[in-house]
C-alpha cells in the first residue's frame, strides 16, 4: 500500500478542449462556446444566459461551433470503439501508434487506465509486464502501474490491451485501481468474465439460460438493441474473432411474432461455416463474452413473484 502511495494521480483529459474553453465572438455583442458538449452563450455584458436565444442558436458562428461538437463527440466514440476491438479481439498494438495518438485528448482518454502488456518477439502475451496504462513517452516508452503498484516503463515493440479473462494479478489490479480512482472508458478492469466448466466443455450449448421468459418479443429485441446485440435469424449474435480467428456465439431469443411470448434457449458458438464447436474447443475470451451477453439478456427475463411473496 505504501507503494501505491507513490502514484500520482493523473488528471483525467476528455474532449473538453480548446474548443470548449473559449469563448467566441458573435452578432450584438454577443459570445459562445462548447460547455460539456452544448452550446453555452453570455451577452454583451458579459453574464452568462441559462439559454441561448434563437437568433443566436441559428447563427453561422454557433451552427459551427455546434458541428465541431458533433464531431468531437463522434471522434471519442470511434476512438472508444476502437480500444474495445483491440481488446476484444486481443489485436497487438505497435507501442509507435501509442506514442502517435497520446497527444490527442480523446485517443488518451479512451487508452488512460487500461491494462496492457509486452508481447515478447514471438507474439506472447507477457504477462508478468501487466499493468495499468498512465503515461506515454517516445523516448522511455510506457509508463504503467504494475500490480505492486510501482511505475515500470514497457518498451517491447508490440503492446497487447487484455481481456480481462487473460490478465493475471487482475485482483491486483483491481483494487489498485479502485484505490486510486483510475476511470477507464472500456470495461476492462470489471467486466464480468466466465471460464467454462468441465462439464460444460464435453457439450455444445450451454443450456443453463433455458426458459428466460419475457411477455413479448418485442421486448427483448429492445433490450438486445439497448445492448447493442445484434439480432439474426432468432439468436443474439456476438461475434468474436480470438487469435484470428471468428467465432459467434448465438444465443436463442425466438423469432415468432413480436407480440407473441418468448423463451430462451440454448447459447452456442458456431464457427465460420455455421458449424456448432464444442464448448471446450472455443476459446477463453469467445466463451466469456458469449455467456456475458447471455447472461446480460437472461437477467432481464420476467420472474414469477413466489406465491406467498410479500408485495
Amino acid at each position: 500500500m505504501a507503494a501505491r502511495r507513490k502514484v500520482a494521480s493523473q488528471e483525467e483529459d476528455g474532449s473538453a478542449d480548446q474548443a470548449e474553453q473559449m469563448w467566441l465572438e458573435a452578432d450584438r455583442g454577443y459570445s459562445v462556446r462548447l460547455a460539456e458538449g452544448k452550446l453555452a452563450c453570455r451577452n454583451a455584458n458579459g453574464k452568462p444566459l441559462a439559454s441561448v436565444p434563437k437568433w443566436l442558436k441559428d447563427s453561422d458562428i454557433a451552427q459551427q461551433l455546434l458541428a465541431l461538437g458533433e464531431w468531437l463527440d463522434e471522434h471519442r466514440r470511434d476512438c472508444q470503439q476502437q480500444v474495445e476491438t483491440w481488446m476484444l479481439r486481443s489485436l497487438p498494438v505497435p507501442r509507435t501508434v501509442l506514442n502517435e495518438v497520446w497527444s490527442d485528448p480523446d485517443w488518451r482518454w479512451s487508452l488512460n487506465n487500461l491494462v496492457i502488456a509486452s508481447l515478447d518477439k514471438t507474439g506472447t502475451l507477457d504477462k508478468n509486464t501487466a499493468g495499468l496504462l498512465r503515461e506515454v513517452d517516445q523516448k522511455r516508452g510506457l509508463g504503467v502501474v504494475d500490480i505492486d503498484g510501482e511505475t515500470q516503463w514497457l518498451t517491447a515493440s508490440e503492446i497487447l490491451i487484455p481481456h480481462p479473462i487473460l490478465i493475471g494479478g487482475l485482483a491486483e489490479l483491481q483494487e489498485i485501481a479502485s484505490d486510486m480512482q483510475f476511470a477507464q472508458s472500456v470495461d476492462q478492469l470489471f467486466r464480468p468474465t466466465f471460464a467454462a466448466t468441465s462439464d460444460q466443455q464435453k457439450s455444445t450449448a450451454i443450456r443453463e439460460f433455458q426458459g428466460g421468459r419475457f411477455e413479448q418479443l418485442t421486448h427483448v429485441l429492445s433490450l438486445c438493441r439497448r445492448l447493442g446485440v445484434p439480432v439474426r435469424g432468432g439468436y443474439a449474435c456476438t461475434k468474436v474473432w480470438e487469435n484470428g480467428v471468428p467465432v459467434e456465439a448465438r444465443f436463442w431469443i425466438g423469432n415468432d411474432a413480436p407480440d407473441m411470448e418468448a423463451l430462451t434457449e440454448d447459447l452456442i458458438f458456431v464457427d465460420s461455416e455455421q458449424r456448432p464447436k464444442m464448448i471446450g474447443e472455443v476459446g477463453p475470451v469467445t466463451f466469456s463474452e458469449g455467456m456475458h451477453m447471455a447472461t446480460r439478456i437472461y437477467a432481464k427475463r420476467v420472474v414469477a413473484k413466489e406465491e406467498g411473496a410479500e408485495l
